[in-house]
């Protein structure tokens, strides 16, 4: 692939963006490549399975009779989450299952105990922090897209909307590791920016504030959003739309070094490590080109 060719291919490369995939190129360009072009596969973390069966259960607890809404039945939700992911994702229930060393022919009871009993402390934290008996969320696993520029997207999925009876807005999100330092609380609100950026382009409206739950530490992470905020993450969400289209034009995706390195499922791969990368797919395979009235591969 030439730079010339992939100028003409990639001219409006890449059409969409979210937050998590924003994450990837901001931490390592190679990274963002092997996920978004590549597809490589990453076998998920015994943590990010747990994270997802915490994030089921705490959805589906609004479904509940707010006076069920209580620790023992949330707890019972993490049950449905697991016997879901095994259904669903045999592969992943076989990590989990590996993490805790359960014997193949251990009954169902028995390994869903020992599964949910990790999670379960999660519950407990989120119940320290919230009383779900007191909130109607005004949206759950809210998957938003809009455009913000000619043919480029942003998009991705709330965990929560709240909307209070005077119209205001408050985003939340539930995170099961504990709460960044000081230090790097900006870099962990990025994402939110980035949801409330999509929510504010697509209704007119800014939110009142975003929240992140740390279920690990038992704490709170809130900031209150200025249009002149979303503003600049939108400057910056394009900036870094040009960053990856210069990247994928000349097809040089560098590795940035970090000590994230030492938990990359592709450090093998990474030329800063004496690995080689794949040969780049053929952009055919990967450009997203968009059409009137949706998107075609």
């Amino acid at each position: 692939m030439t730079q010339i060719e992939a100028a003409g291919a990639l001219a409006d490369y890449p059409t969409s963006l979210s937050p998590s995939r924003a994450g990837d190129f901001m931490t390592c360009p190679l990274l963002f490549r092997f996920r978004s072009i590549d597809l490589l596969p990453q076998e998920p973390s015994p943590a990010a399975l747990r994270g997802t069966m915490v994030h089921r259960a705490l959805e589906l607890l609004f479904d509940l009779p707010v006076q069920e809404r209580t620790v023992a039945e949330a707890t019972k939700l993490l049950q449905r989450s697991w016997e879901e992911l095994s259904l669903a994702e045999p592969a992943s229930a076989a990590v989990l299952r590996a993490e805790l060393s359960i014997a193949e022919d251990a009954p169902s009871a028995q390994v869903a105990e020992a599964v949910i009993a990790p999670a379960a402390t999660f519950i407990d934290s989120y119940f320290a922090l919230e009383n779900p008996q007191r909130l109607e969320p005004h949206e759950r696993e809210f998957g938003i897209s809009v455009e913000i520029t000619d043919n480029f997207t942003i998009r991705g999925f709330i965990d929560r909307v709240d909307r209070t009876p005077a119209g205001d807005i408050r985003i939340v999100d539930y995170k099961t590791g504990r709460a960044p330092s000081a230090r790097y609380e900006d870099k962990a609100m990025f994402q939110m920016r980035f949801y409330a950026l999509a929510w504010w382009r697509l209704t007119g409206v800014v939110p009142k504030m975003l929240q992140l739950v740390y279920l690990g530490s038992k704490s709170l992470l809130r900031y209150e959003p200025t249009e002149s905020d979303l503003e600049a993450t939108e400057a910056k969400i394009l900036a870094l739309r040009a960053a990856i289209n210069s990247a994928a034009t000349s097809g040089v995706f560098a590795p940035t070094t970090s000590k994230l390195c030492d938990w990359c499922s592709y450090r093998n791969l990474c030329p800063a490590w004496g690995g080689t990368p794949p040969v780049l797919p053929p952009v055919s395979s990967w450009a997203v080109i968009p059409v009137r009235g949706g998107l075609a591969k």
